[in-house]
């Protein structure tokens, strides 16, 4: 049980929720408006130099031979930097919180997986000297077959887009290549429903487009450490990554962060630090790594696309009584955070409605596309669109008003959700009879008279016996949590495989104090 101690901050904080329809100040509000808030790239250094980066121009390509000759006799270059002058080249983002292997190098070495992939840096006097030996950098590269759809991605013979997932899924516990969900007898239901309805919805990749791009400024500090000046939205997080990345104590480093112009999700990534600090270390200068505009639009991580199918059973009277989904989620090439966005799309079917009987399946594939990241409330945002798209077109489809048709099928206080966890604090009858209020929606007496406190539990919060698939052997492969330690621990003598549900499966290893995980659902230390 998370516990809150609100007497701490008894004098900070205002837990009456009496905001609305006040002028309230905010505390950054007077730096914004009159021009005096402070970014990262505000931070003019002496002897700053400039780092730049060549992307790949293939979506899939093996490289060949990488010449920097003439680049590095270019007036003005302190430094070209390839992928074998990176410590740990390898990395993924949530192996700090040991979920997922590292898949995702910082600088391409034998292969390019999408448009715009980092390949070599060029650290340079000014912005123009870095561009022109960009231009004199010479890659050969072979390209490869690649693929842009999920689905075609998962078919037999596809493109294998990260030899680290050679399925184009991402692994979960070392078996499972999706996150899956089972209540209930989701065939007999539909078998039993008055209507069935099955729709495809499709969600594109969205770009943040922040004022700010991505950016960060790394110098030598003393004591041989370094300070970094940065947009971060994460700033434990990429101070931990550059660690990681750059092999070297944590404690080497210290991050500066303060306004950010714009993130959204956007600059969870931890696209520009390192290298900065390489950078640094490399020259003993100051070092500068911005994105430009296009490189922001074009190979920034965006919120992936997202395909949906949703296929409901509903009888006459406006009750669903069974709910199939099938979601995939468009990683691109690497993991980054789409891993994670598929657990918590899993962990939020089947909506705020109670449905008897829900089956879920959802998938994270690889793309060769620009990989994707968290982008407000990813993993949920766009499953909700499609869920209520889909209530609109049911209650069409039974003859019902919409908005008395989700007031019939919500949450209740003591409803059995799909994940076998009783509803509590639910407030959604509440929320569409104020909406509908405002809006002048008419709803009948009946429906206005309902309440989320009330007419739940009872026959709503069974468990109804589930279908299980059969599970799959535990296999003796290489463990999917990376861990963070720099020496890693002595081998345990190996286990002989034996059957593994998702109920059993591996929990995080046992490290530190005990701490909710978002990720896993569960405490662990």
């Amino acid at each position: 049980m998370l516990e809150l101690r609100k007497d701490i901050f008894a004098d900070e904080r205002d837990d009456n929720l009496k905001e609305i329809g006040k002028g309230t100040q905010r505390q950054d509000i007077l730096g914004h408006v009159t021009g005096t808030s402070s970014y990262f790239n505000d931070h003019q250094l002496q002897g700053m130099l400039h780092l730049k980066v060549l992307r790949s121009p293939h979506a899939h390509a093996r490289i060949r031979r990488i010449e920097t000759g003439e680049a590095e006799r270019s007036p003005g270059i302190r430094r070209i930097i390839r992928g074998a002058d990176v410590p740990r080249n390898l990395n993924t983002l949530l192996s700090l919180i040991n979920f997922g292997k590292d898949d995702e190098p910082t600088l391409a070495v034998d292969k390019v997986r999408y448009k715009g992939e980092p390949v070599v840096a060029v650290v340079a006097d000014s912005h123009r000297e870095a561009f022109e030996a960009l231009a004199k950098i010479r890659v050969d590269y072979e390209p490869l077959p690649a693929v842009f759809d999920v689905e075609e991605a998962l078919k037999t013979g596809a493109p294998v887009v990260n030899e680290t997932y050679p399925k184009n899924t991402f692994t979960y516990h070392d078996i499972y290549d999706h996150q899956k969900l089972r209540f209930g007898d989701v065939e007999r239901a539909l078998a039993g429903a008055d209507h069935v309805l099955e729709q495809r919805y499709q969600m594109s990749p969205i770009e943040h487009a922040p004022t700010e791009t991505n950016g960060s400024i790394a110098a030598p500090d003393t004591n041989g450490r370094y300070v970094v000046y940065t947009s971060t939205q994460a700033l434990f997080f990429s101070l931990d990554t550059c660690a990681k990345i750059l092999d070297v104590p944590s404690n080497t480093f210290h991050f500066i962060g303060g306004t950010v112009g714009g993130g959204f999700g956007g600059k969870v990534d931890t696209l520009t630090e390192p290298l900065a600090i390489l950078g640094a270390m490399l020259t003993g200068r100051p070092v500068r790594y911005i994105f430009g505009r296009e490189e922001e639009m074009q190979h920034g991580p965006p919120r992936g696309a997202e395909r949906i199918f949703l296929k409901d059973g509903v009888m006459r009277d406006g009750r669903i009584v069974a709910r199939r989904v099938r979601a995939y989620f468009d990683s691109g090439a690497y993991t980054r955070l789409s891993s994670y966005a598929v657990v918590k799309c899993a962990a939020h079917l089947p909506g705020p409605y109670t449905i008897p009987n829900v089956y879920g399946d959802i998938y994270c594939v690889f793309t060769n596309r620009t990989p994707a990241t968290a982008m407000r409330g990813f993993g949920v945002t766009a499953m909700d669109f499609a869920i209520e798209c889909q209530m609109d077109k049911l209650a069409h489809l039974v003859g019902m008003d919409p908005m008395e048709f989700r007031i019939l099928n919500a949450y209740r206080d003591g409803d059995m959700k799909a994940h076998r966890r009783e509803a509590k604090n639910t407030a959604l009858i509440e929320c569409v009879q104020v909406a509908a209020e405002k809006a002048k929606w008419p709803l009948r007496e009946e429906f206005k008279r309902m309440s989320s406190r009330k007419d739940g539990g009872g026959a709503r919060a069974a468990v109804a016996a589930t279908a299980t698939n059969q599970t799959a052997p535990a296999r003796p492969a290489a463990q999917q949590r990376t861990t963070y330690d720099r020496t890693p621990p002595p081998a345990a003598a190996p286990e002989p495989p034996h059957p593994v549900s998702p109920a059993q499966a591996p929990q995080p290893a046992a490290h530190g104090a005990i701490r909710f995980s978002s990720v896993f659902g569960s405490r662990r230390r």
